[in-house]
């Protein structure tokens, strides 16, 4: 520490009491006196031939003796120099030195310049989809948060108004992936030490309630479906077919338009990059000869493909509007079916890990969301259950009859 540093202690100080001091303190070959009082040890007034009177304060800093001038004795009271003195040898002898605190926050990146380099290093380990519609956020909401801000001078406030401003703007789904974009990159932040442990302002933003998916078809909405597609396979085979393997396998509609015949083994869909990586969809009888069913062309890696651009089929969506309308199932997704299978598994009794690995999900967490049961299978569960309890007490205690509490007097009318 320094002279310089004593001076920069003795600014804030100045600044927190929001005292500024103007004017000439002083000038070098000046006749001067300096009178050091007893209350402070360290705190003095210097006066100079010319009249002038200015407070300073003297202190130790790594062995030697440093003094600065606190401020001119006609603009500073001489108790407002002296609360000044006491704070400034207060941290002298704590060893704070400002200096040190500016080149640490000269060190710490803006929000701009970290986000550009927390993409430059992430983003090539997503996937194609994810890095897609992660730029999408960026551009539109991510680019331009927080302007002007270094990244440890954000806060949990400027997060909740970034937040809400986006929930109102672009809904609130989009506030919802923008915030673990975000909490994300802070996470990093900490990991590469750029802000303290536990300092991600993101931490206790509370995300926005979704809307819960609960469309599943019924046995006799699958078979509406069923029969629209059969009318419908002549036309367009292809499309039809992977409709029905979206049916009858639970996958995402992703997996089965990019399929290619290399991941096709027998009763098994070795897919090599899914969304939450490789697995293995086993097939269904029906669903097996369907893909065995469907023609090979040489050198034509992709199951559903388009002969005219010869990529993936991508406009299954607008087939799939059609059949739903002629089902009558109006507002019923593609990704419905994925529902409707986890639904149906759930309904035959088979566990919520199984149907996590039938549906390819990494966090059995994620299965509860699908496992859906109608009212229909609930009061045939619940009857069921009634029914053998009241057969189990019909030996000697039958429900309909009256025990000696019912011939008693009521208790209460």
């Amino acid at each position: 520490m320094n002279a310089l540093t004593l001076r920069g202690i003795v600014a804030e100080e100045l600044g927190s009491l929001k005292l500024h001091v103007i004017g000439k303190c002083g000038g070098l070959g000046e006749l001067r006196k300096t009178c050091w009082t007893r209350e402070l040890p360290g705190f003095g007034t210097r006066h100079y031939a010319s009249g002038r009177k200015v407070y300073i304060v003297q202190a130790r800093m790594e062995g030697r003796t440093r003094t600065v001038t606190i401020g001119n004795a006609k603009v500073l009271s001489r108790v407002q120099a002296m609360d000044v003195a006491r704070r400034v040898l207060l941290r002298a002898q704590t060893g704070d030195n400002p200096a040190e605190e500016r080149k640490r926050l000269r060190n710490v990146p803006s929000y701009r310049d970290f986000l550009k380099t927390y993409w430059e290093r992430v983003s090539p380990k997503w996937k194609p989809s994810t890095l897609y519609t992660h730029r999408y956020y960026k551009r539109k909401y991510l680019d331009r948060a927080f302007e002007g801000l270094f990244l440890d001078e954000i806060e949990e406030r400027h997060v909740q108004e970034w937040f809400n401003r986006i929930t109102n703007t672009g809904g609130p789904g989009a506030a919802n992936r923008c915030g673990e974009i975000l909490r994300a990159m802070f996470n990093k932040a900490e990991q590469w030490s750029v802000r303290p442990e536990g300092s991600n302002p993101c931490l206790y933003i509370r995300k926005n309630k979704g809307r819960k998916c609960e469309r599943f078809l019924s046995d006799q909405e699958f078979r509406r479906i069923g029969e629209v597609l059969d009318r419908h396979r002549k036309a367009f085979p292809l499309h039809c077919a992977a409709i029905s393997l979206l049916i009858l396998t639970g996958c995402r509609k992703s997996e089965i338009t990019c399929l290619k015949w290399s991941e096709v083994r027998g009763r098994r869909l070795l897919l090599t990059d899914s969304k939450t990586g490789p697995r293995t969809v086993w097939l269904a009888e029906a669903a097996a000869t369907i893909l065995h069913a469907l023609p090979r062309r040489e050198k034509q890696r992709y199951v559903f493909w388009n002969p005219a651009t010869q990529r993936p089929i991508t406009d299954i969506g607008s087939l799939w509007s059609k059949l739903r309308d002629e089902a009558g199932l109006p507002g019923v997704r593609i990704h419905d079916l994925r529902h409707s299978f986890a639904s149906h598994a759930a309904a035959h009794s088979e566990t919520l890990p199984m149907i996590g690995k039938l549906l390819g999900h990494a966090d059995v967490r994620t299965t509860t969301r699908y496992a859906h049961l109608d009212d229909g299978h609930v009061i045939e569960a619940a009857q069921r259950i009634g029914d053998q309890i009241e057969q189990n007490m019909s030996g000697s205690y039958s429900l309909s009859r009256n025990t000696k509490y019912d011939s008693g007097p009521l208790l209460h009318d």
